[in-house]
Order: C-alpha cells, then structure tokens, then sequence
C-alpha cells in the first residue's frame, strides 16, 4: 500500500532542531525520519523504519548468501556469561548494568559473543556440525559517556553482529574471508564512501582486526594510508623504530632553566641562555617530554605510567589507551603528585622513571626516540634542566609504547609517507580464535574422538549508524538525497492545486506504479500549498518525483530526478513507464 501523507504519521520542520549537530542529523529529524527520546536515544518513525529495513534487508541477502543463518538473543541478560568471559568488568562503566527484583545482576547486551557461544555449546559437539555462521540484527546498549551525531553515535542502537565456529585457524580463515567478502558487497550497495583499514581489537580480543570506514570529515575515527595501498586506524599503525644513531653528544649537564615548566618557555630559553654550538636554533623537536597518566584497571585500581616523546609530539590517547586496555587512561592529579613527591613537576626526566627508578613509575618510550640521540629534559628539579642526556649512555626505559599522534609525512610500517583522513566506523571483523570459547567451554570432539575449543569469529555492522551515515554523505542545501536502494519509496508522487482530475488520475498512476511492484509515497494532502508540496518532497529525499499539476490539462506531467535536479515533461499516458525505466534502470545500473 502507497504511504499517503493525508494520512502518514509525519511533520516535516522548516527549522533546524536544536540539538542536531552534523546536517544529515538534522535533516532525518526535520524530515520525519526520527525523533530524539534522549540523549543518544532515538524513537523511529514510518519513514525511518523504511529506510531502516531496506538497509537491514540488504545485510540479510549478503549475509544469507554466505550459508550465515538468522538467530536473535536477548537484549536482556543475566551477568554469568559476561563474568565467564571478564566483560562485566572489563567493558567498564559503557555496560548498562542493573537488577531485577530478585536481586540478580542483568545488563543490556552491549555485544552477544557470549551468548553465541554458549548456545552452540548447549546444541553442538562435533566437528561434523562445524563450520557455522550465525547472526542476528539487534538492539544493543552501550552507555556512551557523550552520545553525538544523533543515530552516528548513540547509547541504543541497532547492529548485525554474526559469529564464525570452526574446528580449526584454516577454518577461521576462509570463514574470516567470506564474511569480509560479504561486507564488501555489502558496503558496496549502501552508497557512500569507504575504506578497509587494519584495526585494532581491543577488548573484543582476538588476532586480525579490520574496519570498514566511511570516508568522512565528520568522523571521531583517524585513519591513515600510503600510496601503496596500506591502510590502518591510527590505533593499529605500528611505526617503524628510529634506527640507532652514532652518539656525538659530548657529556650530559645540568643547567639552570628557571620558569621553563613548558616546552614553549624551555625552547625559548634554551635560544636565549644556551645556544647550540652548531648554530641551529633549539625546537621543541630537541626536548624529550615525559607525559605522565593514571592506568584505571576494570577492578578499580590505579597504576601510573610515564609516556617519553619529542615536546613537539602528543600522545594520542586513542593510540595509548589500546595499548593499556581494557585499563582507561585518567589524568595524572595534584593527589598524584604528592604521593610521589620525587616528581618535580615540569620538570620530570628520566632520571627518576622506570620500575628500578626512585618512583617506581613504568617508563615507555616513543619509537622515534632513536638509541644514541640526545635531549633535553627534566632533570627532576625545580627549574633545572639536563641536556645532551643519550638515550642508551645516560638513560633507557622499561620499553616502547606506540602511543605519539601521528602526522601526514610520517612513514608507515612499508616505509612509505602516510597522509591522514577521517572516518565513521561501520563495520569491524576479528578473527576471536579461542578467547570466548576457552572462557566459556565451546569444546567439540574432532575426527579423532579428542576434544578440541572451537575457534570463533566475530563480525558486526552498525544497522542504524549506516542509515546516519547515508544522510550524511547523500544531502543538499534542501534536504536528504537517498540512494535509490535504501530511499523510503521509488517514486514521491506530488498532486498539487485543487482540480479532482489531477488527484483521481494520480491515485490511479499510484495504483499501476503499485502494481508494477513499486514503493509509492503519495502527497494527496488537499489543503496544503504547492510549495509546501514541493519543499517536503525536497526535504524528504525520494529518488524519482512524479508532479501532477496544471499540465495535466495539456496531458503532460513532470518527472524530477532528486539527485540531479533535471526536470522534463512526459505524456501522462505513458508516466508509469517513464517512471519505471527511470527506477528500474538506475537499479540496474547501481
């Protein structure tokens, strides 16, 4: 049945609404496609379950062509399986936690690899039933500590997360490929812009990681890429180690640096009281500065870890926290520093850095810091610095830490120059290996009778951040522009003025596109303006535009592509076929 706007549950907005950040947000809400319940809580309406559904009617066919089969859990659930596996702790305060009236502990499922895993084990116990593929579209929680970007980003949303069991790495593999093939095509269809990068696993566990990211300015996620292909989030990037250099430094020394507690001021009196013998002027690149953070571990304790890097770097907490996890990094306090009152702050070095050192605080240093170089650091003094301090000669570290934000021109693991982008992650693949099914016991006996842990992989795709992300990338000046694959209907039919012809032949142009197997919206509102008419069909975003207006007199009516703004005249007669060589043929040639 046609969606008629007489009767559509819909208001479209003139004004954009005061908490919508990014334009498409703003556009699916004046639009009529959602409305905020809460903060990063979202109720769908009519237009937006269509969009909604076409995108998860995609993933189905992708995922169904696969051998994958449908399941769906809960979204309630108890806590045993996520205490089996660490996740009650470990996933933090983002779990949303709570009780029921027996006092039990429950949560809302943030992701379902548990419960995966234990319904294979309670159905499964042989290598005959392996491999599998299962996957569910469901409601998933995750308390975001600052939802943003509307549906981009929110503490409900929608995803696809399926799972992998095989009996071996080999199996896990081709099970791997298939489904990145599957997301391929599935992004492929969506219609935006995106690229596969290495990723890091983090909490989820598990050896190869990969994330699929649409390209976008508005995106929290930095990735980078070299022109040999290589492509990576910045928490996956691996940068090479800075080769050792022939130490030239004569003696470290300690000078008076007073008032110098920034790099700023230390460069600018380090020009002023101590110039270079070679000439060149002194930068912050020359300054080794050690950045110091609190580790907050899942069990409530709190370890220090001190950060060396050039003073003219930063370190990149996205970059560090992965490799610190699932600890999360907290700011280094003024309580902090008065229990370690060997830390003069400002001026900290290594002098006092490192699990052997006074502080006992674990020391990790930036690849780039190359053995045999020299800096000027703190030298654990109240405006003293020392310089000519030889990393190797005069001091070393408990290790190195991939951590530094990184910059265009900097070189990749290939060697090659990296230049940066932004992203929206829409989908992340792991290779899990055994994590949930040892934590959990998923064992099967193999083809000789042993019992063997099952191998899983885990593969998700964000249903309702790929709807936010097609509005954002398919948008003009006047509204939403949707690809013809997820748009609400084929074809906005638009009867305009107050003649009962134009309306009882565009209800009959609604019957035959209907019976040619089309989504139809109909705007049959009879006491609203043409204008209004032709900015909601605008704002909505419909493909293809079928107008019914005064021209119906001279037995012509105007079909209008969205995207491209052409408009042309047909014969009334033959509209219904214009209209279906117009969708039919842009679906053809997707």
């Amino acid at each position: 049945m046609a969606l008629r706007m007489s009767t559509l549950f819909l208001r479209t907005l003139r004004e954009d609404p005061a908490d919508a950040e990014l334009p498409g947000h703003k556009l699916l809400v004046r639009a009529g496609y959602i409305r905020r319940a809460a903060p990063g809580i979202y109720t769908w309406l009519p237009l937006g379950l269509k969009v909604r559904a076409k995108v998860e009617a995609i993933i189905r066919e992708e995922m169904d062509a696969i051998g994958a089969q449908e399941v769906q859990f809960p979204a309630l659930l108890p806590r045993e399986p996520y205490e089996a596996s660490n996740r009650w702790s470990e996933y933090g305060p983002n779990l949303f936690r709570l009780k029921d009236r027996r006092d039990n502990d429950m949560l809302l499922g943030p992701t379902h690899e548990e419960m995966f895993c234990l319904t294979v084990k309670d159905m499964y116990s042989s290598y005959k039933d392996l491999p599998l593929s299962l996957y569910q579209i469901q409601n998933k929680y995750r308390d975001e500590a600052r939802p943003r970007a509307g549906i981009l980003r929110g503490r409900e949303f929608i995803m696809k997360d399926s799972y992998s069991f095989d009996i071996n790495e080999a199996g896990l593999q081709k099970s791997y490929d298939a489904h990145r093939d599957a997301y391929t095509k599935i992004f492929n269809r969506l219609g935006f812009e995106y690229v596969i990068v290495q990723a890091d696993a983090g909490a989820m566990g598990g050896s190869a990681s990969e994330e699929f990211l649409a390209v976008s300015d508005l995106g929290e996620d930095t990735f980078v890429r070299d022109d040999a292909g290589y492509a990576a989030n910045v928490e996956a990037v691996e940068v090479p180690q800075a080769p050792a250099v022939e130490i030239t430094a004569g003696p470290a020394h300690v000078e008076n640096t007073p008032d110098t507690p920034t790099i700023e001021t230390l460069v600018a009196a380090l020009n002023a009281n101590h110039p270079r013998e070679d000439g060149r002027s002194w930068t912050a690149a020359d300054t080794l500065k050690n950045v110091l953070v609190m580790l907050a571990h899942p069990d409530g304790t709190r370890e220090p870890l001190a950060v060396g890097l050039p003073g003219d770097r930063e370190v990149d907490p996205k970059r560090l926290e992965t490799k610190v996890a699932p600890a999360e990094i907290e700011p280094f306090e003024e309580s902090d520093f008065k229990r370690y009152p060997m830390l003069a702050k400002g001026y900290i070095g290594p002098g006092v850095l490192g699990e052997e050192k006074a502080s006992g605080i674990r020391y990790l240093l930036d690849p780039s810091v190359a053995e045999g170089s020299a800096w000027v650091t703190g030298a654990d003094e109240h405006g003293k610095h020392v310089l000519d301090l030889v990393y190797g000669r005069d001091f070393t570290a408990d290790g190195t830490v991939q951590a530094a934000q990184l910059r265009e021109g900097d070189l990749g693991p290939n060697g090659r120059a990296l230049t940066l982008a932004r992203g929206v992650e829409m989908g992340h693949i792991f290779q899990l290996g055994t994590k949930y099914a040892e934590a959990l016991g998923l064992k099967v006996l193999d083809e000789n009778g042993k019992l063997v842990t099952v191998t899983m992989g885990s593969y998700g795709v964000g249903v309702t951040r790929a709807v936010g992300m097609i509005a954002e990338d398919n948008l003009d000046d006047i509204g939403l522009v949707w690809p013809r694959e997820v748009a609400p209907a084929d074809v906005h039919v638009v009867a305009t003025g107050k003649d009962d012809a134009v309306f009882l032949k565009a209800a009959e142009i609604v019957n035959e596109l209907e019976a040619q197997g089309l989504d139809v919206l109909y705007d049959d509102r009879l006491k609203v303006s043409p204008g209004v008419k032709f900015k909601d069909a605008e704002l909505i975003g419909v493909p293809t535009i079928l107008v019914l207006g005064k021209g119906l007199a001279d037995g012509t009516v105007e079909l209008k592509d969205r995207r491209s703004g052409e408009r042309r005249d047909v014969p009334v007669e033959g509209a219904v076929t214009e209209v279906l060589r117009e969708v039919k043929g842009e679906v053809a040639g997707a």
